[in-house]
């Protein structure tokens, strides 16, 4: 396999990589900033509330569907072309979301801005990755996550301000100026990288995931709702399962995969997809328990909760200068340990909160948890491409995607599953009383969760991703 690159990876920080960031940014918020718009648009549509989630789902599942496949139109076209394409669609697809006058045509468009966000996200990595050298690896990946990190806590604040001092239709066109600036800059300085060897596009393997991650995001999507449909969820559940285990079947056999599985040899890859992926989904859980705790259990309004909210984005940003020099200190082994476990015990502060706990206190328990989940995001995004041979990065950096998407829908279901359980466990011991006690209790069990994921940890070599983590001569 041979790349084509135009284009010098910069020393320090990297134009392409702020860039790309910046998409994220605008492509993250979005899947999030509608979520306190909801009963706005729902008037002017004149339908319930409830009936424009099947906007956020069909989001969600185009991304889901189209994931697995950016891969190989990255390859085939080029990075700059499919990421300037995926930046056009999107921001012409949020100007069509504002101009929405019915339910069926801005489920069309988020549709459509689906597309667009599902090519924009592992292209723009896959362009950073292969354009940076492996001792500035970590720098660069901790450019592209703080956008995960960030735009699920300031989304919902952020969308509740626009729609209370403007109109819901200005949370997409404020996208349009910035959407037309990032095509601009891409053209500029975004490496043209395309992959020499003109593969089939593997039609089975497309069908095979795409039902699988329908039907598995469509189920944890169910699960996670009020009125769980259990007969179809489980149908689903096992539909995706079938499809997903015929899928990984075939990729290992097929002369032309649409994903390889190769880069699952690589041990620190291989950590990051299994336990990386558990603790993405609990912190993936956190903006949705957070809220709910503060105005459902504790009875707080939507502005101060979002604004106890934001201190966690506000950890997230401050530690992001002090990550590079940690990681370098004490390597990613002990680093994931360590830190991994101050993110149990920031999990576990939150189920010791309660409407009586003075505000200072909140706030610091929520910022030390923003520090702790950042350090741990971008420590594990570096590791999982840190050993990953440059032939192998397009298709290692689709599987990486593909689970990342999992694992943000698994996060707001075991969120879900995490209040349902607390629910039956408060009565069951006499505490249903107790104010927010079932969001408590859904700290617990997210908790565990994220120490299930710190086990695959320990498998890792003392000097794992060493030609990262350390400084190259």
């Amino acid at each position: 396999m041979t790349d084509n690159i135009s284009g010098k990876a910069s020393s320090g920080m990297s134009p392409a990589a702020l860039l790309v960031a910046g998409a994220f940014f605008m492509e993250f918020l979005d899947g999030t900033v509608i979520a306190t718009a909801l009963p706005d648009m729902a008037r002017s549509f004149g339908v319930q509330a409830v009936d424009l989630n099947i906007g956020i789902s069909a989001y969600l599942i185009t991304l889901a569907v189209l994931i697995p496949a950016s891969g190989w139109i990255a390859d085939r076209f080029g990075a700059r072309k499919v990421f300037t394409l995926a930046l056009a669609i999107f921001t012409l697809a949020s100007v069509l979301c504002g101009l929405a006058n019915t339910v069926d045509q801005f489920v069309a468009m988020r549709v459509l801005q689906g597309m667009g966000g599902a090519l924009m996200v592992p292209v723009g990595r896959l362009a950073v990755l292969r354009t940076t050298p492996k001792h500035q690896l970590i720098t660069a990946i901790a450019t592209l996550t703080w956008p995960a990190l960030v735009a699920p806590i300031i989304g919902p604040p952020l969308g509740g301000f626009i729609t209370s001092y403007a109109d819901w239709r200005w949370i997409f066109f404020i996208n349009v100026p910035l959407g037309l600036i990032a095509i601009v800059l891409a053209l500029r300085i975004i490496p043209d990288i395309y992959e020499e060897t003109r593969r089939p596009f593997d039609i089975p393997g497309f069908i095979a995931t795409s039902v699988a991650m329908v039907s598995l995001v469509y189920a944890m999507e169910s699960m996670g709702s009020q009125h769980v449909n259990t007969a179809l969820t489980l149908a689903l559940l096992v539909l995706g399962g079938v499809t997903l285990t015929y899928a990984l079947r075939h990729f290992r056999r097929a002369p032309w995969p649409m994903i390889r599985l190769d880069a699952l040899q690589v041990p620190t890859f291989r950590v990051t997809m299994y336990g990386g992926s558990l603790f993405r989904a609990s912190i993936s859980a956190v903006p949705f328990l957070l809220p709910l705790m503060f105005q459902v259990g504790f009875g707080m309004d939507a502005f101060h909760s979002g604004l106890l909210v934001l201190a966690v984005f506000v950890g997230n940003l401050t530690i992001k200068p002090a990550t590079t020099p940690l990681i370098r200190t004490l390597g990613f082994k002990k680093l994931l340990l360590i830190n991994g476990a101050l993110n149990v015990l920031a999990l576990l502060a939150c189920a010791l909160l309660t409407p009586q706990t003075p505000v200072w206190v909140i706030m610091l328990v929520l910022y030390l948890g923003g520090v702790f989940r950042s350090i741990q995001f971008t420590a594990i995004s570096t590791l999982a491409f840190s050993d990953v041979p440059s032939p192998q990065m397009s298709y290692a950096n689709t599987l990486f995607s593909t689970a990342t998407q999992l694992a943000v829908g698994l996060g707001i279901t075991l969120g879900a599953i995490g209040i349902r359980i607390g629910e039956l466990f408060s009565k069951m011991l006499g505490m249903a009383t107790l104010p927010g006690i079932s969001f408590r209790l859904a700290f617990v069990a997210i908790a565990l969760v994220c120490l299930l994921g710190m086990f695959d940890t320990l498998r890792l070599v003392k000097d794992a991703g060493s030609a990262v983590s350390k400084k190259q001569a």
